[in-house]
């Protein structure tokens, strides 16, 4: 595993070189993300569930929910695979271990279900029969965060 950290000193030097100010370094990961997951997060959580809940009530409405959904959930994930590989090489600019943290595992957990998630999206759903597997995936990944942010906030009061 020494390759992976070796493969990303010279992207954590070329980093620690630009003079970034430690608490950056430090917080600048958490306080990202936390926006990412609380704002962008909470939205295509919400906007999911009320397309599917709201579909035999007012269709009218569950139609803009899942467009909305469709709009923010590709974006949220570009921002979260960036603030996982943010968070990745902060551990590397602090020295720190990144197999042995547990929340290295949740993140890497929550991008594979987000990918997984994706990837059914992608597939229109398998014509539609794993439309429900996507809203639970989708919805463990958002506990999951929940989880992450907290090893998150103990593994920065830890270092």
């Amino acid at each position: 595993m020494s390759n992976f950290r070796d493969t990303l000193e010279p992207i954590a030097a070329w980093f620690s070189a630009l003079g970034v100010p430690e608490p950056i370094v430090h917080w600048g990961h958490p306080a990202m993300m936390g926006i990412v997951l609380f704002v962008m997060g909470s939205f295509v959580g919400l906007t999911g569930w009320k397309s599917r809940t709201l579909k035999e009530k007012d269709p009218d409405a569950a139609a803009k929910n899942r467009l909305d959904h469709r709009k923010i959930a590709p974006l949220m994930f570009v921002f979260i695979a960036l603030g996982y590989t943010g968070g990745v090489l902060s551990l590397v600019m602090q020295n720190e271990s990144i197999f042995e943290s547990p929340h290295f595992w949740t993140g890497s957990a929550i991008i594979a279900l987000l990918s997984l998630n994706g990837l059914l999206a992608a597939v229109n759903f398998g014509g539609g029969t794993l439309r429900a597997a996507h809203a639970y995936i989708g919805s463990a990944a958002l506990v999951l965060f929940v989880v992450h942010a907290a090893l998150g906030l103990n593994l920065g009061l830890s270092i």
